[in-house]
């Protein structure tokens, strides 16, 4: 039962002490304008209470059980199978079909988290993902992300970016990565490059947070993150970082001088003179004439 009456709550209580003073169940229910039945199940339920309590609260609406839900014995073997290898629902709704237990995948999902043993995280955030926008011109989606190399104690990092429809890419090395550096390295891909960026592509790395997001937004450009967990969202990038690393990091020394030399020699043979297949053998400078800048 659904009361907007915010009194409620203590009116039981003071029907229930009017009661308890001498007065009759049927005149104390003409009194606050109930029946006696209501008000005898109010003296029912005073009784498990403490003899200070101050009011008497609404019992929850929600079913004991439902027709449809499942057996204990189906929550139990659901349950086993969880223990034994700590498999993901998927398998263990195959499983369940394997032995003849017909039970929908999203039940076996509702059972773990219902019993404590689900994968999912109450930390993790829910991400909404604008749309991806089409990469028609040269700016209108523009991919980043660093290479690591090395372990955490002589680690060192590359900063790279690619435009996807002309493959146009950019690449800075650095002695780290977090968001200051990452919003320097996309001012200087931006001074850099003869277009103009409209949206910034980046993974969940603690480099491209909401601070690095809230500063790409007062440069007038957009920032989307990819799916967690789905690189292939940047596959254009992926691929670039390979080719980097393939052609010309791993055939120069390891020192950041180095690197900062041959770097910028290596991206310019790539937007200017190498071919790529992705664009008909043509090269990123060549898509780029097709779309002068305004």
């Amino acid at each position: 039962m659904y009361e907007t009456n915010k009194r409620l709550l203590r009116l039981r209580m003071e029907a229930v002490r009017m009661v308890r003073a001498g007065y009759g169940v049927r005149e104390t229910a003409r009194h606050f304008g109930y029946t006696p039945g209501t008000v005898s199940k109010w003296l029912r339920r005073a009784e498990g209470l403490p003899s200070n309590a101050q009011l008497i609260p609404t019992r929850s609406s929600r079913p004991y059980r439902h027709p449809n839900q499942l057996r204990d014995e189906v929550i139990s073997r659901i349950l086993e199978m969880r223990q034994e290898r700590n498999q993901c629902a998927e398998i263990l709704h195959h499983r369940l079909t394997g032995e003849g237990i017909m039970v929908s995948l999203s039940s076996v999902k509702r059972t773990l988290k219902r019993c404590g043993v689900s994968r999912f995280s109450p930390l993790k955030k829910w991400h909404v993902y604008p749309p991806r926008p089409i990469p028609k011109t040269p700016g209108t989606l523009v991919e980043i992300d660093t290479i690591r190399d090395g372990d955490p104690r002589e680690r060192m990092d590359v900063y790279t970016l690619i435009d996807v429809c002309s493959r146009w890419a950019y690449a800075i090395p650095s002695s780290g990565a977090d968001t200051w550096k990452s919003v320097r390295f996309v001012d200087e891909a931006q001074h850099a490059a003869p277009f103009d960026f409209e949206t910034i592509q980046s993974d969940h790395g603690s480099e491209f947070s909401r601070w690095f997001t809230k500063r790409i937004l007062e440069r007038g450009m957009g920032h989307r993150h990819i799916r967690i967990r789905t690189p292939n969202d940047n596959a254009h990038l992926e691929r670039f970082n390979r080719t980097i690393q393939e052609e010309c990091i791993v055939r120069i020394p390891r020192n950041i001088r180095v690197w900062r030399k041959e770097i910028p020699e290596y991206l310019r043979y790539y937007n200017l003179e190498r071919p790529h297949m992705g664009l008909g053998m043509k090269k990123p400078i060549d898509i780029i004439k097709l779309f002068p800048r305004s």
